[in-house]
């Protein structure tokens, strides 16, 4: 089984009110209750605004620069992921494909590398 990272992208800009992010969050929920039960789900989190990053980067002379905010400006950001195991892509594009219907957020699904991918470093 392979794992894959099901990232959720939202718009920047003010969190929704609650009227309307509770009926998703009870969703996605119940979601998150049929992986577990299909032995796909791993992990999942929500992640705070992207103003509260801090993008470290090490420059030749050994130095490391800190900057606050995202490492990319944007319209939307990484608002949260979720790992799940699966057998294939299609597997977990159907995953994503439910979250996708329950968000209508767009969706990326990315393999992890693993010891069987030649080109994952060791």
């Amino acid at each position: 089984m392979t794992q894959y990272l099901i990232s959720l992208y939202q718009p920047d800009g003010p969190t929704p009110p609650p009227e309307f992010l509770e009926p998703i969050a009870r969703k996605l929920q119940a979601l998150n209750e049929e992986m577990r039960k299909a032995g796909a789900w791993v992990f999942a989190a929500g992640l705070h605004p992207p103003t509260t990053a801090t993008v470290l980067q090490a420059k030749e002379s050994g130095d490391i620069v800190m900057t606050d905010g995202p490492y990319v400006e944007g319209k939307e950001h990484l608002g949260g992921f979720t790992i799940v195991e699966a057998p294939d892509l299609d597997a977990a594009l159907e995953w994503g494909r439910r979250i996708a219907e329950i968000t209508y957020l767009p969706i990326e699904v990315r393999p992890f590398q693993g010891e069987e991918d030649p080109s994952c470093v060791p």
